[in-house]
């Protein structure tokens, strides 16, 4: 079994965002739970608060966690599921939408800043690349150096990874990153999260931290999407018994 997590970022048609919100809570949400493999999923708003000025071209993103021994058997039927939200006019058609799945290398990483006995706030999502041919390095770097330094950040509290899959959800389009990186959020003042965040990695952050050198083997082609959890109770696939870490979803655990 691997872990892997496909993201749905997409935006909403003008007066419809009450809509989509009823379809994923309800008809969605039962169509989710007869797909094997499924762990569970939850949605997500874009912040006001951003990590510079990136662009941000999706509104919402709907984030679908699996444990799979085989996604190109059970990864491709999320795709027809999505289908139907798009069929009925619930996503808006101006070529914005993309689907991304990624095997991740492990479960959440959490930081003494995690609370277990509550729910995260929100998710930055950082569609990467390392420089060719320096893969292992960036490896090194992001396990053993910049997953601790970001997660010890103020409200950050946690952080998972992965590698684009051979495996995906259809209709497929061109992803910019082949690497993924999301950091999980408990926190009520996300502004001051990115400001410590730049604060530490320039080395001027109040706390007196200041975070290791950039490592040169992360590429800078590179995007940052800081989001809002707007979903209430993550839906839990209960047909899935799960062998991971329980601990990373606290509703759950």
């Amino acid at each position: 079994m691997a872990l892997y997590t496909t993201l749905h970022l997409h935006n909403v048609p003008a007066g419809r965002e009450d809509d989509y919100a009823r379809w994923f809570d309800g008809e969605h949400r039962e169509k989710l739970g007869l797909l094997r493999g499924l762990i569970g999923a939850d949605r997500f708003e874009t912040t006001e608060q951003q990590l510079g000025d990136a662009p941000q071209p999706w509104r919402y993103l709907s984030v679908y966690d699996f444990d799979l021994p085989d996604p190109a058997i059970d990864g491709p039927a999320l795709g027809p599921l999505l289908a139907e939200a798009r069929d009925a006019g619930l996503v808006r058609g101006d070529e914005t939408e993309r689907l991304f799945s990624y095997e991740l290398y492990g479960d959440w990483k959490g930081s003494p800043n995690w609370q277990r006995d509550r729910p995260l706030s929100g998710v930055s999502v950082l569609i990467g690349n390392y420089v060719p041919g320096r893969f292992d390095e960036y490896q090194t770097w992001y396990e053993n150096v910049h997953s601790v330094e970001v997660a010890n950040v103020p409200g950050h509290v946690a952080m998972k990874r992965g590698r684009l899959s051979d495996h995906q959800v259809a209709p497929r389009t061109y992803c910019p990153g082949d690497q993924l990186v999301m950091t999980a959020q408990q926190t009520d003042d996300l502004a001051f999260t990115i400001t410590d965040f730049v604060a530490r990695a320039l080395g001027h952050s109040p706390s007196g931290i200041a975070m290791e050198p950039r490592s040169s083997a992360g590429s800078l082609a590179r995007t940052v999407h800081y989001f809002r959890k707007i979903s209430g109770d993550r839906f839990w696939n209960e047909g899935i018994a799960y062998a991971g870490d329980l601990s990373a979803y606290p509703d759950k655990a």
